[in-house]
């Protein structure tokens, strides 16, 4: 399973994109999460993945302004990757 690593001003975190996160993306997007950055590429729909895995893990805001002002970048990171 694909991670996400956010930083915040606070520092990093590395979440999961387990599979209760990817069916709320797909019901959020109406498409599958790979076709869906594959066909529209929007880094939005990166940062509402990253607010959906936090909330499961964490209290954070609300989605919106709020919790896009503690983020600093998002990255998609394979199950692979040694970071």
């Amino acid at each position: 399973m694909a991670r996400l690593k956010i930083t915040r001003a606070s520092g990093d975190v590395i979440v999961s994109i387990s599979p209760v996160v990817e069916y709320a993306f797909e019901k959020y997007t109406g498409n599958g999460i790979h076709k869906q950055f594959r066909d529209q590429e929007k880094q939005s729909d990166i940062y509402w993945l990253a607010h959906n895995a936090l909330m499961r893990v964490e209290v954070i805001p609300p989605w919106g302004d709020a919790f896009l002002e503690t983020l600093i970048s998002v990255e998609i990171m394979d199950d692979d990757d040694p970071k």
